[in-house]
């Protein structure tokens, strides 16, 4: 089950792209969107991150941090943010322990993969309460920016 509207966050610590640690509970004091994403260089997912890129400055007006999630190890993460020119962290949940806690994972996939990140879209309020929570079972849509941005708003 995902975590739901009005619950604290679930705090975790992942890696992103640059080797480094990022840890949920030291951006306390700034909005946050977890945007969790299936893999790396597939089409949807390109899109999809190439259009929180593009509007980043919105994010960014409104207090918020924006962080990318998938099972993709940091390197192919590195790599596809390097070619898409991703302007926010991708951090890896390689051991899809995040997106297990946050009810974020198919346990079947395409190909025969298992363990695969859902698609879906949480933001976590400054004082780390969940205010926005999408988890999506096709992996073809993407979350609604629309309804993200809006909650950020009401937040601001």
């Amino acid at each position: 089950m995902s975590v739901q509207v009005g619950q604290t966050a679930p705090d975790f610590t992942l890696f992103n792209t640059e080797k480094k640690e990022v840890t949920l509970s030291a951006l306390r004091g700034k909005n946050v969107v977890l945007v969790f994403f299936p893999l790396a260089f597939t089409s949807v997912c390109t899109a999809e991150l190439c259009a929180l890129r593009d509007n980043i400055s919105q994010y960014v007006a409104l207090n918020a941090t924006v962080l990318g999630i998938s099972v993709d190890s940091l390197f192919t993460l590195d790599k596809f943010k390097s070619e898409q020119n991703i302007n926010f962290d991708l951090l890896s949940d390689f051991n899809k322990n995040v997106s297990e806690t946050y009810g974020t994972i198919y346990e079947q996939f395409a190909f025969g993969m298992k363990g695969v990140s859902k698609r879906s879209a949480f933001v976590v309020d400054k004082e780390g309460i969940i205010r926005y929570a999408e988890v999506l079972e096709d992996a073809g849509k993407i979350p609604d920016f629309d309804a993200i941005q809006h909650t950020l708003n009401q937040l601001a």
